[in-house]
């Protein structure tokens, strides 16, 4: 499909030149909603690429043009867009996924965040917050790297090299590291392959090792002022990472304290 694609072995925004307007993909099947909203992002100084169905989001999945936002409806005439979305995660996209619905029930909410999206915007919605809660989400996706040149920007699934195990800086006693200056985590010479918000949790869990850190201290800090939405997006997140570190046996154990928040602490030896 012309113009859509996947970033190019899943590199991050800020993995190339910051004068490169942010490119958006809008999956959407109604061209009375499509059309007005491609005119409207377009203005804001975004490239907008529309994909009517299914099929054609997921076929932008196999091009090199970056995709830095995914604008998604659930209802799509070939297929759920909760199976899309769950695709674009599998297939590791990294970048932002927003669903744009009719339906706005819970439950919806609940399991479009599971599956991977990032916000949920029901419809009928007002252009201000659309827009609002898009320039959130890609500032979001922008921090995760250092800005880097075309010749020295290298893939995110492709470390360079695995981390030096003598060097003491940003390392955690139990054998996870997170390196902050990177903004990646390491097990031994294996990179955790985290979305952004995953690696924000992580590293503020990481930071208080050991602690409580409460629920309100990791929505005013990860999700900013523009976050309009329910506070299960944290929960999703969590779950994520969760099962993220026990699926690589990480050595720690990320604790719900129920009503409180959470808490990261090293596993027992023993355990």
């Amino acid at each position: 499909m012309p113009g859509c694609a996947r970033r190019t072995e899943h590199q991050p925004l800020a993995n190339y030149a910051r004068d490169v307007p942010a490119h958006l993909l809008l999956v959407e099947d109604d061209d009375a909603i499509a059309a007005p909203l491609i005119r409207a992002l377009e203005r804001e100084g975004y490239d907008v690429t529309r994909a009517p169905d299914g099929a054609a989001a997921i076929a932008a999945l196999t091009g090199g043009v970056p995709i830095d936002l995914l604008l998604l409806d659930l209802g799509l005439p070939d297929m759920d867009g909760l199976d899309v979305c769950r695709r674009f995660r599998a297939d590791g996209y990294e970048a932002g996924i927003m669903i744009l619905t009719a339906r706005g029930g819970e439950l919806d909410r609940v399991v479009g965040l599971d599956v991977g999206a990032d916000d949920y915007l029901s419809k009928p919605f007002s252009l201000s917050e659309l827009l609002a809660r898009a320039r959130a989400l890609l500032r979001r996706t922008a921090r995760v790297t250092v800005p880097a040149t075309a010749e020295t920007a290298a893939p995110v699934n492709t470390p360079s090299a695995a981390p030096d195990p003598t060097a003491d800086a940003a390392t955690s006693g139990s054998g996870l590291r997170v390196d902050r200056d990177a903004r990646r985590a390491w097990l031994g010479a294996t990179e955790l392959a985290l979305t952004a918000k995953e690696y924000d949790v992580l590293e503020r869990l990481d930071v208080k090792r050991g602690a409580v850190v409460t629920r309100e201290t990791l929505m005013a800090e990860i999700w900013d002022e523009n976050w309009f939405g329910s506070t299960k997006t944290l929960d999703a997140t969590i779950g994520r990472l969760r099962q993220k570190l026990v699926d690589a046996d990480a050595p720690v154990v990320l604790a719900t304290v129920r009503g409180v928040g959470f808490r990261l602490e090293d596993r027992p030896a023993d355990a």
